[in-house]
């Protein structure tokens, strides 16, 4: 498995007002949130990416207000059309 490092600074502590692990763990939700709501990642790519399950993945997102269903506008339309 391929890592990434972020270097920060005590200051970035401090402003945030966490501990070094819960920014990191924040930091890697907001890397997989953005990545699934660009749809560069799958809704499971992106829950693995952030480290948790599926389910509290989903319910991460929705508290944060970001949309868990994730269609194109064509697919949008498709599911909004009168047959």
């Amino acid at each position: 498995m391929r890592t990434i490092e972020i270097p920060y600074s005590e200051d970035l502590l401090i402003a945030a007002g966490q501990e070094p692990r819960e920014l990191e763990q924040e930091m890697r939700f907001l890397l997989a949130a953005k990545m699934f709501e660009i749809r560069r990642l799958s809704l499971g790519k992106a829950s693995e990416l952030a480290g948790m399950p599926r389910l509290r993945f989903m319910d991460e997102l929705g508290r944060r207000r970001i949309p868990v269903i994730n269609l194109a506008d064509d697919q949008i339309r498709d599911e909004l059309r009168d047959d």
